[in-house]
């Protein structure tokens, strides 16, 4: 039988000979040349990947590449890749909506239909191990010169106190003084009048609700310069009195992204988008937070006329599927890093991905979700450039200790930071310092807890969506015992906006998305959407001798219970790690956290207690992985910790 050398000693032949060949090279291409396969060569050495990791390239079939704006690992070890229509205007026109599933044990993908464009929604693993998708995309941005219509926000007052009025989209609106009509672009729902009172004292208040509307033809003719009441075509007798518009300016000013209010749950069993009642406002980047009793918060966003929400907060009850308001208001900017802290304590780190004052709810606190109380925790750096920085919980969650990481500043600034930024909520008054700088100033950095408790961050760019050529292809691990870093393996591509990276159950990491402004470095040509997805494999994956936890089916453990595991070597295991699957987009991934466990051993396993506390551990599906001696994580299986049961009074 002839022998055929594998891919790895062609390689390492090809390296060798090229280290031999590379000082009798003369001229910059083959020395260029040289150097790179000098370099594939290098990291491809087994004493390189036990330092460094390694990186691979993940073999997409053509039909399932999508542009992958969000990813959550699923309790079923699947992967859901969404993009809507991945920031894709012609996409979005063509309601061409897209959802993949994939299988990192087997390299599978799955189609999966995709019921609204949830392109920059929000999302939050349920206690079920459902997945909570809520808002996304109503209308796409038109820049100042792309408008051709004259339009913006029409305000539809309703003074019946006796019933709700409904307008579906194409409803139109003249102008009693301007003369000029315009249409509704979207159904709007009005409801009755406020009526208090009795006989001669009755006082009835008009209800409003909003919506965008434009003109019937394209010209600067057709926009208005002030405010006008708009009567309502189609109505007659007292419903014409009753019911009118309301709107200033309708121009060509740029118009923004619109968010939709539909929410849905992903069932990872059945593989499939689930209806649930709408929020009821709409919202495009929103953030979703799971509290201890399995509600679900949903913060900021841009609505349906493409304006933040102005602090009007809903919570999400899974039992009934249902939301409803909070009593009281309070703003973010979109996408804020909001981290379940404490019970009705949510903690906000300042860091954020996009829409809002520069001068408005951009100081990090604790906000108590349920007194609306905001203590503000000072001491950050470079507070103008927390846009855009990555936020972590680091490991074990018990020490609540929170890092923020790189950022850019509002917009389409150029200023970025190296700085990152560590507090301890449990101090009697927490305060930012500063920790190790980042390999680069990044906006847009990717951070993931690993099981042996180190993070791992990424990628990201020095200016806004890797504008220049600023992608920067390097990687580290940060080790919060010594609170030191060191680098790793270099990342394959770039990745700014639209990436992220999830940690998967067997101790690798995803790496996916990026979305440039510009495809060279002059600033000229348009980018491409970076479809490829890319596995990091850390040192510990090359070390020899991995523990195991040879009992694999799901468990439901509570809250302050025990456990017990069959374990490889248990006099070898040195500490548990319940780690909560990851939900990544737009640089936020609050759900990750890595939680201790107290552990005792027996002859053949270990014995495992989860804390008691539900703000530390909220319902849901954990990744339950032990770590030996020498800090090699197993691979984990997968827990469920159910609601806790509330105490009887």
């Amino acid at each position: 039988m002839r022998f055929q050398p594998s891919r790895r000693t062609r390689r390492t032949a090809v390296g060798a000979a090229v280290v031999v060949v590379l000082a009798g090279m003369n001229g910059p291409a083959l020395w260029g040349y040289a150097a790179d396969q000098y370099h594939d060569y290098k990291i491809n050495q087994p004493k390189y990947k036990a330092k460094n990791g390694h990186w691979d390239v993940v073999d997409v079939p053509r039909e399932y590449r999508i542009n992958t704006i969000h990813a959550a690992l699923l309790h079923t070890g699947k992967v859901l890749l969404v993009a809507g229509s991945g920031n894709n205007a012609a996409n979005f026109k063509a309601k061409s909506f897209r959802t993949v599933l994939w299988d990192p044990r087997t390299n599978a993908f799955e189609n999966i239909p995709t019921p609204k464009d949830l392109f920059c929604a929000g999302h939050t693993q349920l206690a079920d191990g459902k997945l909570l998708v809520a808002g996304g995309t109503q209308r796409y941005e038109k820049l100042e010169g792309d408008v051709t219509k004259a339009g913006g926000l029409m305000l539809v007052h309703n003074e019946n106190p006796d019933k709700p009025m409904t307008f579906p989209a194409g409803t139109r609106f003249t102008g009693k003084e301007s003369h000029k009509t315009f249409e509704s672009k979207d159904a709007v729902l009005v409801p009755r009048a406020k009526k208090e009172g009795e006989g001669d004292q009755v006082k009835v208040t008009a209800s409003t609700a909003r919506v965008y509307v434009e003109a019937l033809e394209k010209g600067h003719e057709y926009e208005t310069g002030t405010t006008d009441n708009f009567r309502i075509e189609g109505l007659g007798g007292a419903d014409a009195q009753n019911a009118y518009g309301i709107a200033n300016k309708l121009s060509f000013d740029k118009k923004d992204f619109q968010g939709i209010r539909d929410s849905f749950e992903f069932d990872p069993v059945a593989e499939r988008y689930v209806t649930v009642d709408p929020m009821a406002e709409a919202r495009w980047y929103p953030t979703l937070t799971t509290l201890q009793d399995g509600k679900v918060l949903s913060v900021s966003g841009l609505d349906e006329i493409g304006q933040v929400v102005p602090g009007k907060n809903e919570i999400y009850d899974p039992a009934t599927k249902k939301w409803s308001y909070l009593p009281k208001e309070r703003f973010f900017p979109t996408y804020p890093a909001l981290f379940l802290a404490g019970r009705n304590k949510v903690f906000y780190t300042g860091s954020n991905a996009g829409y809002g004052p520069a001068d408005k709810g951009r100081v990090p606190g604790l906000w108590n979700v349920e007194s609306n109380e905001f203590t503000e925790v000072p001491g950050i750096s470079d507070p103008d450039v927390l846009e855009t920085s990555m936020s972590v919980l680091l490991p074990p969650a018990q020490k609540q200790r929170y890092m923020v990481l790189g950022g850019g500043g509002v917009g389409e600034d150029r200023k970025s930071t190296a700085r990152t930024r560590i507090v301890d909520l449990r101090e009697e008054k927490p305060r930012f310092h500063d920790g190790p700088d980042l390999y680069a100033k990044v906006r847009y950095p990717s951070s993931v807890i690993l099981p042996d408790d180190t993070v791992l961050t990424t990628n990201g760019s020095g200016d806004y969506r890797g504008r220049s050529n600023s992608n920067v292809l390097q990687a580290e691990l940060y080790d919060p015992g010594s609170n030191s870093t060191r680098p790793v393996a270099d990342p394959l591509v770039g990745r700014n906006y639209h990436s992220g990276a999830l940690l998967l159950p067997d101790g690798r990491v995803m790496t996916f998305g990026s979305d440039s402004l510009f495809g060279d470095a002059a600033n000229t040509k348009a980018a491409t959407f970076q479809q490829q997805i890319d596995l990091y494999t850390p040192p510990y994956r090359f070390r020899e001798g991995r523990p195991e936890i040879k009992e694999t089916g799901p468990r439901t453990v509570r809250l302050g219970e025990q456990t017990t595991y069959r374990t490889s070597d248990p006099k070898d295991i040195a500490r548990a790690r319940l780690i909560r699957p990851g939900s990544f987009t737009h640089v936020t991934n609050i759900e990750q956290r890595s939680i201790a466990l107290d552990m005792t051993k027996t002859a053949d396993g270990v014995t495992l207690t989860v804390p008691q506390d539900p703000a530390l551990v909220p319902p849901g599906w954990y990744m339950l992985t032990v770590v030996d001696g020498k800090g090699t994580p197993s691979e984990a299986v997968w827990v469920k910790v159910p609601v806790a049961e509330e105490p009887s009074s």
